[in-house]
């Protein structure tokens, strides 16, 4: 039994393919106070830079996400009992404007915020991160755990300051990052040039190439993971070309050589206990994923963040 009064359908009642899809099949509801964890859609994809699409990720993944059940196998967390979790609908985004759209989003994760709620999300493309922690981590920089093929951290891409490629450089300029407690894993796509790996280096960011990543073995990497972000507030971004293209062949730019989603799994089960305020999974483009595993494998990596975050919610309320 729970006390908590949200709660998803129950797929060994009513069948997945039954009901209008919601995120893990969880209650639809608009944004009270009552909400802990609230699951959110942003489809936006003017910052992508190559195959657009993005902007269908969340529907997709509402529809995909009719497989999840309750339970973390491994972990044995079942959010459901530790939180009131709801799908709160989609962020606005303006389907001509990245900035007014960035503008429109980071007004809705200001409210997110002050109803008390912590953000788990799909995206859209990897702009999205950057409104999200203006919300959120307004109040001091946050650590970040990142799953991608690339660092983002481009000062600029064409010609322009806010895309897919800028967001990690623009929260640490903006303070909402602390880069000693950025960690990037999976990095491994041919690059443009140096300035990006540079500024990484430079600001202490922690990067884990995908050649140094099967150096150090997954549970090498974990402990790093928890050296880097420590005890502090910390934000989960993954970006589904952080996955090997045949476990993601769905989205924008996919590039050889990833993390296994297994892997991702077991990472994000080994982590609980952190102090999660938000995360997102963002660059699902479902039109380019005939088979639909790109949508199912980020609708299970959005069900492990919600583990993280109902673990980390039943912290703050001891």
């Amino acid at each position: 039994m729970t006390d908590q009064k949200f709660q998803p359908v129950d797929s060994s009642v009513t069948p997945r393919y039954a009901e209008i899809a919601s995120f893990m099949r969880a209650a639809r509801a608009e944004l009270t106070s009552e909400v802990d964890i609230a699951l959110v859609g942003v489809p936006l994809d003017l910052g992508a830079t190559f195959r657009s699409g993005a902007r269908q990720g969340p529907a997709g993944v509402r529809e995909a996400s009719r497989l999840i059940r309750q339970v973390n196998p491994t972990t044995g967390v079942a959010p459901y009992r530790m939180a009131n979790i709801a799908d709160i609908g989609d962020a606005p985004t303006h389907p001509l404007s990245v900035e007014k759209s960035v503008e429109l989003i980071q007004d809705f994760y200001v409210k997110i915020h002050a109803a008390g709620a912590v953000p788990i999300s799909i995206g859209g493309d990897h702009t999205v991160p950057l409104p999200i922690l203006r919300a959120i981590a307004k109040d001091g920089p946050v650590g970040l755990v990142q799953i991608d093929s690339h660092s983002d951290t481009f000062d600029e891409f064409m010609g322009t300051k806010y895309n897919h490629a800028t967001f990690v450089r623009r929260a640490v300029e903006e303070g909402l990052l602390d880069p000693k407690r950025i960690i990037q894993i999976g990095l491994r796509g041919t690059r443009y040039g140096d300035d990006d790996i540079v500024y990484g280096e430079k600001t202490g960011i922690r990067m884990i190439t995908m050649d140094e990543y099967e150096e150090m073995g997954r549970a090498n990497v974990i402990a790093e993971i928890k050296r880097v972000i420590g005890g502090g507030k910390t934000y989960f971004s993954i970006d589904i070309d952080g996955l090997d293209p045949k476990e993601a062949p769905g989205t924008g730019v996919p590039e050889p050589g990833g993390i296994m989603m297994r892997d991702a799994q077991m990472m994000l089960r080994a982590l609980n206990g952190i102090d999660l305020i938000g995360g997102d999974i963002c660059e699902v483009v479902p039109s380019l994923d005939p088979t639909g595993i790109t949508c199912i494998n980020a609708a299970n990596l959005m069900f492990e963040l919600t583990c993280l975050a109902a673990v980390a919610h039943t912290v703050r309320k001891k």
